[in-house]
């Protein structure tokens, strides 16, 4: 007992003592079992959305399809993600948070298995198409989650990690999947990430707990027009979300169409190495948070210009027929990709006020149309101008990248009161 406790009021017959808090705490076990959990969970949705995109050119000698429509394998999961994002969020309001996850995941690892069993193109897209609309139901709940659970002191490091799962998982897809199908075709490749994801479920529904502070919601999705409104009424947000879908745009469409150019002659290489190319998304693991930092000292306009300026650098190296000059062109795209990315979704946050997870679906919506939208057409050029007319598709959207960037750091003003303040 020390000296102050004398100054506290005597506790009365009828008073309680304190509740305990409920919310996960770092350091103990069930923090241990949420990050561990939530970082498979993200590798495993990120793995299997991107497990396509080195097998892309598997695909049209097997199908016998083009550039262009090989491409679908991937931006029709990408274009169902961005739509059903937008009402993934309400539905878990409705029913839970952690049902709706391990449902999704397990869906999504049936519908990639099964596609890696097909001999028909309509089929598997078909497939692929679903598979986008059902890995919604993790990404966009999964920081709600972790926003409800866990304690304030805990959440950074708990978001942090499962992010990390998400990018691990996006490079790890699409590597595993390339060097499997090397050697065992492009079947084994998507079900070796399958698997991974099937183990990954398990381990979800038994690790993560369950959920102590969810409410059961109703009615959202009358409000979102409304909500919708109010953010475009801003003069930033609107050219954010166009940032998102530039800058995923030109980064999904130079990856999908890289490993094309690199199998063909003169260069000819194995796809094992194609593969090894999304190893550069490590690079990118820096790159957000360091740039995320410059942002903040320097301006997130100008970091934002910066990180356009390097992708439009690395799009010139990617032009010049040296794989030298390529893998530095690839590696500061992909930099650049990540620092914008980090800057532009931080931007989103603090500009939409309470008003921000409205906003940041409409961000995430924009950025997965930009991959399904934008990879689509870069087949179209790499069709009709090869590798050239993909160098030079990008590089026209990195310019109106910039041009957008330019005017957010010049043009744009403090949210207004009402979104600050109202929903």
């Amino acid at each position: 007992m020390n000296g102050d406790t004398a100054a506290l009021p005597e506790r009365s017959p009828t008073t309680h003592p304190p509740t305990p808090s409920l919310h996960i705490e770092q350091g103990t076990p069930a923090f241990r079992r949420t990050a561990v959990a939530l970082f498979l969970a993200g590798f495993s949705t990120f793995g299997l959305l991107y497990t396509v995109q080195p097998l892309l050119p598997e695909f049209s000698r097997h199908f016998g399809v083009s550039a262009a429509n090989s491409a679908m394998a991937l931006s029709l999961s990408t274009g169902l993600l961005a739509v059903s994002m937008l009402v993934a969020g309400l539905i878990s309001d409705r029913i839970g948070r952690r049902g709706l996850m391990i449902a999704a995941l397990l869906a999504s690892t049936v519908l990639s298995a099964a596609s890696a069993m097909v001999d028909d193109w309509s089929t598997l897209l078909v497939l692929r198409a679903l598979l986008g609309l059902t890995l919604s139901g993790v990404p966009a709940v999964a920081m709600t989650y972790l926003v409800e659970e866990m304690d304030p002191r805990a959440l950074g490091l708990a978001m942090g990690l499962y992010i990390g799962g998400n990018a691990v998982g996006g490079m790890s897809g699409r590597l595993i999947a390339g060097i499997v199908a090397d050697h065992w075709g492009w079947r084994w490749g998507i079900g070796v990430v399958s698997l991974i994801a099937v183990l990954s479920t398990v381990l979800l529904w038994v690790q993560l707990p369950r959920s102590r502070h969810f409410q059961s919601r109703r009615g959202g999705l009358r409000e979102l027009p409304t909500r919708w409104r109010q953010l475009f009424a801003d003069p930033g947000l609107p050219s954010l979300f166009a940032t998102a879908f530039v800058l995923m745009g030109v980064f999904v469409t130079l990856y999908n169409y890289l490993g094309y150019h690199l199998l063909a002659p003169p260069y000819q290489l194995s796809q094992t190495v194609v593969g090894l190319i999304f190893s550069v998304y490590l690079v990118g693991t820096f790159s957000s948070a360091w740039m995320g930092q410059q942002a903040t000292k320097h301006g997130r306009g100008r970091v934002l210009g910066i990180c356009y300026a390097l992708i439009a650098l690395g799009i010139v190296m990617l032009a010049l027929p040296w794989l030298g000059c390529m893998a530095v062109g690839i590696a500061l795209v992909t930099f650049g990709f990540f620092g914008g990315h980090s800057v532009a979704s931080s931007w989103v946050g603090s500009r939409a006020g309470v008003m921000r997870a409205e906003a940041s679906a409409l961000y995430l919506f924009a950025y997965y149309l930009g991959s399904s939208l934008a990879g689509a057409a870069g087949g179209v050029f790499y069709t009709r101008w090869d590798w050239w007319g993909v160098c030079a598709f990008t590089a026209v959207l990195t310019v109106v990248g910039a041009s957008i960037a330019w005017r957010l750091g010049r043009r744009a003003q403090p949210l207004p009161a009402a979104l600050a303040v109202s929903r």
